[in-house]
């Protein structure tokens, strides 16, 4: 395996890297960009799996992975992103490029002064996706809420409440009306609906991936706390986690088992939902198909 890359760095004032884009990149028979960049700052990187596999040092290693991430030569899960949080700066991101947090305060009285458009539009570690990759046949209806180093496949429609957080995507075509968290993927032809979320794991303690297969619905509101496979079904509402126990039903609507969520973890063809008479989460064979609308995710 050999890569090849291409930085700019921009700086503070003080020297500090900020951010690296890369109008260049070379993984193995695969290219993106134009080499030939005439910039006093470039930076030539030259890569091989070690690196992919090893740990995050230092901002300009995280911002080339990201973009590797982003750029689809590789997918989520697939490279080691340990040491990634402290490798990057915490940055205040302007409609004029990163800026240092303790120069931010001297450019926004500047910019009063002498009238400049400067706005503020987020403090943060991980910057937009689409400052730096613009991927093909996408909807992204708010740019603000996909982070660089998103894998979004084409025919991917993100809606405006829709998240994309990094090291996580699609597959395929989806339709992503909710929160695909840190180290979840989507597979292709499923749909997140309106408020849902996946749990992803860089906080509350989960060292589970998670993962919804191919033609599969998340219901508006719902939540998916475990890996599931195609064709599977989660009823609006219903926040499915490692622990919920769940009612097996068998072709005469009769329970058959009751297991805890993480024991069907990676299923197929389920439909999950809660029983409004009783409240207790039951589960049966989906004989219903997800289908998304192929006008909706043309994105020619």
């Amino acid at each position: 395996m050999k890569i090849k890359a291409l930085g700019i760095p921009r700086k503070s004032s003080s020297g500090k890297i900020l951010d690296v884009s890369f109008p260049y990149i070379e993984f193995n028979d695969e290219k993106f960009g134009n080499r030939d960049i005439n910039n006093e700052n470039l930076i030539n990187y030259e890569w091989d799996k070690s690196d992919l596999d090893a740990s995050i040092n230092d901002t300009e290693s995280a911002y080339l992975k990201l973009h590797l991430i982003s750029h689809k030569f590789c997918k989520p899960n697939s490279i080691n992103l340990d040491g990634i949080f402290n490798a990057l700066p915490n940055v205040v991101w302007t409609n004029i490029g990163p800026v240092d947090i303790d120069e931010i305060d001297q450019l926004l009285i500047k910019s009063k002064i002498e009238n400049l458009n400067v706005y503020v539009r987020s403090i943060d570690k991980f910057p937009c996706l689409t400052d730096y990759v613009i991927p093909k046949n996408v909807r992204i209806a708010d740019a603000s809420r996909v982070r660089l180093g998103a894998y979004l496949s084409e025919g991917t429609t993100i809606m405006h409440e829709g998240f994309v957080n990094f090291n996580a995507g699609t597959m395929g075509s989806a339709m992503i009306e909710g929160r695909i968290s840190a180290g979840v993927i989507i597979g292709n032809g499923s749909d997140l609906g309106g408020g849902s979320s996946t749990m992803g794991t860089l906080s509350g303690g989960n060292n589970i991936k998670i993962s919804l297969g191919k033609n599969s619905l998340i219901g508006a509101n719902a939540g998916l706390g475990i890996p599931l496979g195609d064709n599977c079904i989660v009823e609006a509402g219903l926040y499915l986690t490692a622990g919920t126990k769940i009612a097996l039903l068998n072709e005469m609507n009769e329970i058959d088992s009751v297991l805890k969520g993480l024991e069907l973890a990676g299923s197929s063809n389920i439909l999950f939902y809660r029983d409004s008479q009783t409240g207790k989460v039951v589960a049966k064979a989906n004989k219903k198909p997800i289908q998304l609308n192929e006008a909706l995710h043309t994105n020619e």
